[in-house]
């Protein structure tokens, strides 16, 4: 598995309402485009006498922003699939399929571009970060989100985490139909948050401990679950006593996971989780219009971000080995201009590829049933 994280795709439009959401993703796309640029080099390489605290912190921790959005999905995932905990899905692989037809078209188009910025990269300096021209069936693999499954290296860091985004919705999408077509099982109101809980106590006592699994989602499924069982614990319709068991359900696993083994990504998806828990269905005008607009931007463009941020750094690495004088101002300078470019890249992806992507398989013929079951998961 790679070192370097990424972001996963934005909410639908009515996510804009909820501005913790906003503002968490906001800032840990940030930190996420900083961590490439100092963990990938060589523009950071050069410029790290300048700041050796910052790029250290950036290359290594900075990378376990990637649980704010393993949360932020599984909260949202939850709101989406069963708002209020309960079992059933009707046509899961349906709701697989419109998953995969968020996330894989414009991840696809993406891995074009890294293919092309890895040659005009290639042709002005030699890094280990540079892929070699892919084949057909390294490049099919990236297409079906299983590249790292069945062994092929990935063609931008971070686009494993496309393809585990996608297995936890799937899993979580198996989850609900699974316990919601056993008898009696889809009428009780406990069913899905303790067996979330489960599901999230096997990731963080054993799956997440191990990485031989961090290709597969059980190993993540723990922070997700949080973010799943954070929704339904913020529910204001429940009774005190049903918010305090699902707090305990949260809290327990947890604690007890941390005691066994400390590890710090799942202490902030924990942090997190209760962030999102106490204010995540908030909708108060926290900022003031100019920075409402500005928040509000980044996080709908994260996912467009992520997909794109990596050949812009790669080719602005390249450029400036090339043409500026190895001295860490120079490239310092080259770490910020690969930064601007990043977000300035992502907003221009978004507008014309993600944006009109999503529209297009939105607006795909189907029956009147079919849409409206597609308005409901999506």
């Amino acid at each position: 598995m790679n070192a370097a994280v990424a972001v996963p795709a934005s909410g639908s439009a009515g996510d804009k309402q909820y501005v913790l959401i906003n503002v968490l993703k906001a800032v840990a796309a940030q930190l996420i485009v900083l961590h490439h640029l100092a963990f990938y080099g060589p523009m950071a390489d050069q410029a790290w006498p300048l700041a050796p605290d910052l790029f250290s912190w950036l290359a290594g921790d900075a990378r376990i922003a990637v649980q704010v959005f393993l949360v932020i999905g599984g909260f949202l995932a939850a709101k989406s699939l069963s708002p209020h905990g309960l079992p059933g899905l009707d046509h899961p692989l349906r709701a697989i399929g419109r998953r995969y037809l968020k996330l894989a078209p414009p991840f696809i188009v993406a891995m074009l571009f890294a293919v092309l910025a890895s040659y005009i990269a290639g042709a002005w300096m030699t890094h280990d970060s540079i892929s070699e021209p892919p084949s057909i069936l390294q490049f099919g693999a990236h297409m079906l989100l299983l590249h790292d499954v069945l062994g092929y290296e990935a063609l931008s860091a971070g686009a494993w985490y496309v393809a585990i985004d996608f297995q936890l919705y799937g899993l979580m999408c198996l989850l609900l139909w699974v316990f919601g077509s056993v008898g009696q099982v889809r009428k009780w109101r406990w069913v899905m948050p303790v067996v979330v809980a489960a599901v999230v106590s096997a990731s963080l006592f054993m799956f997440n401990r191990d990485s031989d699994w961090d290709i597969w989602a059980p190993y993540f499924f723990g922070s997700y679950g949080l973010g799943a069982l954070a929704w339904w614990a913020s529910d204001p319709k429940r009774r005190p006593a049903a918010i305090l068991a699902l707090l305990l359900l949260i809290v327990v696993p947890t604690q007890l996971a941390l005691a066994v083994d400390f590890r710090s990504r799942i202490a902030l998806a924990f942090t997190v989780a209760c962030l999102l828990l106490l204010f995540g269905r908030e909708k108060p005008a926290m900022l003031g219009a100019r920075g409402s607009w500005l928040v509000q931007m980044l996080a709908k463009t994260s996912y467009s971000v992520f997909l794109v941020h990596f050949p812009v750094c790669l080719i602005m690495n390249a450029a400036f080995m090339r043409l500026a004088p190895e001295v860490p101002h120079f490239q310092f300078i080259g770490v910020v201009l690969g930064w601007a470019a990043s977000l300035i890249a992502g907003a221009v992806f978004h507008r014309w590829v993600e944006a009109p992507l999503g529209r297009m398989f939105a607006q795909r013929p189907g029956t009147a049933k079919t849409r409206a079951f597609a308005a409901k998961v999506g």
